[in-house]
């Protein structure tokens, strides 16, 4: 015994048993053979139904039985598979000519299970008899079964090419298929035209056969995918439902679903469209009702008085599997591999099928009718010359005596012999004399066509072409899909999927984001906005549910938030912090905020950093589609950080202002646009260990106001600033003083009117009117309005 053992590696053998069990998979469970589009599994049901003679013009019978014949006599698998491919082999909405016809419950569209097979009943379809036909003829291989107990077709005769009627899908190792279903007419006219004419394009076949036919209708966009699928074996197309608008009373309208894609479950398309209802993803439905009763598929949208029903059915076509995209995969069984195909060679395959089909069919019907007639011929004979056949009979001993006299005195064969002792004397009438030479006559010619058939490949495919349009006659029907040639493109307008309405969107310095409707800011106080202790509000802006708000970061990141997907809170309420939306970086905060209406509207975004850099980027540059983190808006040095970020038109005049007192105004057209992710360009140039505090917008009839550590501000008009040149040292506004001298720790440029606030590094703050502080001219370091012992340190201003 020990000798009989191997000992060989583990990835050795695991390998070799894959590779085994790959091999069958792919050759005998899940792939479609070419010849008669075909699954191991569906051949044996079909095959095992027509040997127990459950055929379309007999009773139906229960299911379990087929079942069990399967697996007894040619399927070892489990009877759940069995049935569930005999299921699916009678399901209208999956093949386009059902192959067995069942009572009871066959599963639905909404992916209901099938009744248990002793329920349900069921029998070949008058079509599935076409692909069993001629089988006892000799037409195709038999191998034996599992247990050598019975034989089995290894494919059947298929008079028509079901692989393309029916089509395909299913998964193997390495392998995969998607065969979409098609016409039978159409099919039959493009098999006879290659038959007719093999090197015809595959645009002319188009003419004949434009594309899919699947059995749930629906339109089939693209007609360029379906022509480099047909030539390659892979492509795509788009499917949709098809849909009508009705008119309900009130002015109201209806969107009504009769048709859905192929292979789309009808109750979770229905759940989809009312969840996006109910979540108001999508404004302007009532309600969705599926109303599917026994004269077909009908799902109702009713939708709001003056809702934009195209633009909700485009958000419908977008976002649910009313329209869908079909990818073929035309994998097929051919000469036991497995083969990626198009139209052209599929359906040769089948001809060069149908010939070998036909040709042994043809020299069965040969043998047997030449062996009939050899028979005719002795029966002639025999009774021409019966008196003497008769005495001879009379004379013998028993039968095998009396074939041995006729054979040795008449010159009869064995096979003659037998036939003439076992004639019944009515035969011997001149009637059935008569029909014997008829018989003769008929086999005569029916030898001469056979040996015609057999000697003339012409014949042979004449042979072909006419069963084929027997086929197509007694069983096409009208095309179900429709074809169109481009795939429409699909444009959602903001009002279908948000509604259209005015809210506030505020930022504090701490991060605190919300929006407010303008009721709840119109019934409270600017001042009475909830804040965390300590924080104060950054900006506030005025915005819409279809805008975008653009939160900017002091890491050089920017935070794309959709109006809508921030909580509705009240004024008074602190909100939900930013990074509850998106994940930001230790030490990284908010430093601006703006609304966005329409990203193509023009303009720029101008960043600008503590380390003296500016960038000027296009603003369509900062519209995306992913925004669950932040997005590089400006690249950074190490220790540098971006102080502003304002929307600009790009010629405005900007001043920048730095710590040691130095300020510089100059144009913004000498700031060239970047992209998104790029450092910028020098703004400034920095003394040593200065930094940059402000980078402002110029307005007119505005003032510049400055506030130093010290605890002074100062107001100047604009132009006491003079305009010079980009990347220059600017012009001193401090004035220099040899003890303790003042450093800036914040600029604004602001109105007249407007409201200013200094906060200390203690977190204290002091607020005062702009007017109130001295007009002055550069050189002078402004007015004391806090003391620093008490107050502490000043360490930000803005305007409020």
């Amino acid at each position: 015994m020990a000798e009989h053992i191997q000992t060989l590696p583990l990835e050795d053998v695991i390998g070799d048993r894959f590779g085994r069990y790959s091999k069958y998979i792919i050759q005998d469970r899940a792939l479609p053979d070419v010849r008669d589009g075909l699954k191991p599994v569906q051949r044996r049901i079909l095959f095992a139904m027509h040997q127990d003679g459950n055929s379309f013009d007999r009773n139906f019978r229960k299911s379990a039985k087929t079942v069990g014949n399967v697996i007894g006599n040619y399927h070892p698998h489990g009877d759940t598979s069995v049935y569930d491919a005999m299921v699916r082999m009678s399901q209208d909405w999956k093949l386009r000519h059902v192959l067995i016809e069942m009572h009871g419950n066959n599963g639905s569209i909404d992916n209901d299970p099938p009744a248990a097979m002793r329920y349900t009943e069921a029998k070949l379809s008058k079509l599935a008899s076409v692909l069993l036909q001629d089988i006892q003829h000799n037409t195709v291989d038999f191998v034996q079964n599992f247990d050598d107990t019975a034989m089995e077709p290894m494919v059947l005769p298929a008079k028509y090419p079901n692989l393309l009627v029916n089509g395909s899908t299913g998964i193997s190792a390495g392998y995969a298929t998607d065969i979409p279903t098609h016409n039978l007419g159409e099919v039959i006219d493009a098999t006879l035209a290659i038959i007719d004419k093999p090197s015809i394009t595959v645009d002319d076949l188009m003419t004949l056969m434009p594309g899919p036919d699947f059995p749930t209708g629906g339109i089939i966009q693209g007609r360029a995918g379906i022509k480099q699928a047909y030539e390659t074996g892979k492509g795509k197309a788009v499917v949709r439902g098809k849909v009508a608008f009705e008119e309900l009373r009130g002015g109201r309208t209806e969107i009504v679903i009769t048709e859905i894609p192929y292979e789309v479950n009808k109750s979770t398309l229905v759940k989809r469209i009312d969840e996006l209802r109910a979540d108001k993803k999508v404004e302007g439905i009532i309600e969705v009702r599926d109303e599917t009763d026994r004269d077909g598929l009908r799902i109702a949208i009713e939708l709001k008085k003056d809702a934009n029903a195209e633009g909700i059915l485009n958000f419908l076509y977008k976002n649910t599997d009313l329209q869908v995209t079909y990818n073929f995969n035309m994998v097929a069984i051919s000469d036991r591999r497995p083969k990626l195909l198009g139209i052209k060679e599929i359906l040769t395959s089948y001809i060069d099928h149908q010939q070998e089909v036909v040709t042994r069919r043809s020299k069965h019907e040969l043998n047997q009718a030449k062996k009939r007639m050899h028979i005719v011929e002795g029966l002639i004979k025999a009774l021409s010359i019966m008196e003497e056949v008769i005495t001879t009979i009379r004379e013998s001993k028993n039968k095998q005596h009396a074939k041995e006299n006729l054979v040795s005195r008449f010159d009869f064969t064995l096979d003659q012999a037998e036939a003439i002792v076992t004639l019944q004397l009515y035969r011997l009438t001149n009637t059935d004399i008569a029909a014997l030479e008829d018989e003769h006559k008929e086999l005569s010619n029916r030898l001469t066509a056979l040996e015609e058939i057999l000697g003339n490949p012409k014949k042979l495919m004449q042979v072909i072409k006419k069963e084929l349009k027997a086929v197509k006659k007694d069983f096409a029907t009208e095309r179900l899909s429709a074809i169109e040639d481009k795939v429409a493109e699909i444009k959602i307008s903001k009002d279908i999927i948000v509604p259209s309405e005015e809210v506030i969107v505020s930022l504090t310095r701490e991060g605190y984001i919300k929006r407010t409707s303008l009721r709840s800011f119109g019934a409270t106080g600017l001042d009475e906005i909830g804040l965390k202790e300590g924080d104060f509000l950054l900006t506030h802006v005025s915005s819409n549910l279809q805008h975008v708000v653009l939160v900017f970061t002091s890491l050089g990141n920017y935070i794309y938030v959709p109006v809508v997907n921030l909580p509705d809170h009240k004024w008074k309420e602190l909100g939900m912090h930013i990074s509850q939306l998106v994940p930001l970086k230790e030490g990284e905060r908010v430093i601006h905020m703006m609304t966005v209406a329409d990203f193509e509207q023009g303009g720029f975004i101008m960043t600008a950093t503590k380390g003296g850099m500016i960038k000027k980027t296009s603003l369509a540059e900062f519209s995306t589609k992913r925004f669950s983190r932040p997005i590089l808006s400006m690249k950074l040095k190490d220790d540098d950080e971006v102080l502003q970020a304002l929307y600009i038109t790009g010629d405005e005049e900007v001043l920048v202002v730095t710590a040691k007192g130095m300020a510089l105004r100059y144009s913004l057209s000498e700031v060239p646009e970047t992209g998104i992710k790029a450092a910028g360009v020098k703004s400034i140039n920095l003394k040593e260990d200065d930094s940059v505090v402000a980078t402002e917008l110029l307005y007119p009839d505005h003032f510049i106001v400055l506030a130093t550590h010290r605890g002074a501000v100062k107001r100047m008009k604009l132009d006491t600033v003079e305009v010079g040149r980009r990347a220059n040292r600017g012009v001193v506004v401090l004035k220099e003083i040899k003890s303790n001298p003042h450093q800036l720790v914040g600029a604004v440029v602001t109105e007249d009117a407007g409201h200013y606030m200094i906060i200390s590094d203690s977190g204290n703050t002091e607020t005062g009117t702009v007017k109130s502080i001295r007009l002055t001219e550069r050189y002078t370091n402004g007015s004391f309005v806090v003391d620093t012992a008490d107050f502490g340190m000043p360490k930000t201003l803005i305007t409020l």
